[in-house]
């Protein structure tokens, strides 16, 4: 195995994995570390294996237990470089879980305070650039940007450097984008002088892809990798991997089409709006209907099946950041959150049991219910619907044995018409 990922959720996950494979990566994604059975063995020929986590809002203690956990099997596998892999907008809390993971997996690869990493989390394909240490989403910062109301990570400070250093025990230092301009080893020898001032994590700026290959090329060797997905760009390059055609491909798509969607980020509300527009099927999910029994599973599913032979069914509880904060003052952040994500796992269960052969899941947190309650515990990466989101096929015990096709979008990815499109992309059901 050339390179071992731990992601620290589920779209996050698929996401890495999308951009591996487009550089010609054998990738193989898990739903958190495979177990000893024959159905969690991966191929041997993968290049990578992508160690899909539902950590990046448990405590702190439990996300660096569980990367540990990847850490170390992948360790057994051979792995050459590890890489931790988080959101592209930084998600996170004061009190982590992005600085204390990293600290864990230094400390386990290197010694109790020792070693060296970046952390970059640029995706400029999906308008995540990095300059002077601050993130901008777009043309505005972090700060600035529908990032700043999520209900469950607010992003309300742009200054990564001072992001990390209040959730990492080492020194935070900066590879500004003048250095990395000049090339890898501009960038290498910035990176020595920063060891030598007792920096352990370089925030390394990136504005273009460009930028990536160049920082790709300049952490040939290094242990471990902390980044957004856009750094696997200029990875492969680096054991000598060029893109392939054949990496992607899936079976062919067969059986009805659904969304669900629990994702309440600005690119998602405008997706949903898109495809109600349009004329698609949708019903929305009220949590406090679904806190007091008026809602539920049972009546989603009554609404969605018998429309599954018309075309794909929405269902979603996706709402503007001021419901959110009304939803969350009623029952608590934590409740809602949790009420949702289970519904709406429920919910793609009974949709894949009444014949849902593709499937689309938008959010984070929903993704991880959906692909755990589904059974899921291995994801071959296909094409690319938009930056960062790729169908995936799986095999879920729900599914009669049939090829599940499943596409995991992280809130903030994907066009305005993603949902629409992303079934154009698999082309007709057989």
């Amino acid at each position: 195995m050339k390179l071992g990922c731990i992601a620290d959720d589920f779209t996050g996950a698929t996401d890495l994995a999308n951009n591996l494979v487009r550089a010609g990566m054998r990738t193989v994604q898990t739903i958190g570390v495979p177990d000893q059975s024959p159905d969690g063995q991966v191929p041997a020929d993968a290049d990578v294996v992508v160690v899909a986590l539902k950590s990046r809002t448990v405590p702190a203690a439990d996300a660096v237990a569980m990367s540990l956990q990847a850490l170390h099997w992948l360790q057994a596998q051979g792995a050459q470089q590890i890489y931790f892999k988080y959101c592209s907008t930084f998600d996170s809390t004061t009190a982590g879980n992005i600085g204390p993971v990293t600290d864990a997996l230094l400390d386990a690869l290197h010694g109790a305070g020792q070693g060296f990493t970046i952390a970059c989390p640029a995706f400029p394909e999906n308008g995540r650039t990095v300059f002077k240490g601050h993130l901008f989403v777009g043309d505005v910062l972090l700060s600035d940007s529908g990032m700043r109301d999520h209900p469950l990570t607010p992003m309300r400070d742009a200054n990564l450097v001072r992001v990390m250093q209040a959730q990492t025990r080492r020194r935070v230092g900066l590879v500004p984008q003048d250095v990395v301009a000049r090339g890898p080893e501009a960038i290498r020898a910035r990176f020595a002088a920063l060891q030598a001032e007792g920096v352990g994590v370089a925030i390394v700026d990136a504005v273009d892809n460009a930028d990536l290959m160049r920082i790709g090329l300049a952490l040939a060797g290094m242990p471990l990798v902390t980044a957004g997905s856009g750094i696997a760009i200029g990875l492969p390059p680096n054991w000598g991997v060029t893109p392939g055609v054949a990496a992607d491909r899936l079976p062919p798509a067969q059986g009805p089409r659904a969304i669900v969607s629990g994702s309440c980020s600005l690119a998602t509300n405008a997706q949903v709006q898109h495809f109600r527009q349009a004329g698609g099927a949708a019903l929305a999910l009220d949590p406090l209907a679904l806190a007091a029994g008026r809602q539920g599973v049972a009546e989603a599913l009554a609404w969605a099946v018998p429309r599954l032979a018309q075309g794909p069914v929405l269902v979603y509880a996706t709402a503007e950041p001021a419901a959110v904060l009304a939803v969350q003052a009623q029952l608590g952040a934590a409740r809602a959150g949790a009420l949702v994500e289970v519904t709406l796992a429920a919910i793609a269960c009974g949709l894949v049991q009444a014949g849902v052969r593709q499937l689309l899941v938008a959010g984070g947190e929903t993704s991880g219910a959906v692909v755990q309650a589904l059974g899921v515990q291995q994801m071959a990466i296909g094409p690319q619907i938009d930056p960062g989101v790729p169908w995936t096929a799986v095999q879920s015990p729900l599914a009669n044995g049939q090829p599940l096709h499943l596409a995991l979008k992280s809130g903030n990815f994907g066009s305005t018409d993603f949902f629409s499109k992303a079934f154009k992309v698999l082309g007709p059901a057989a």
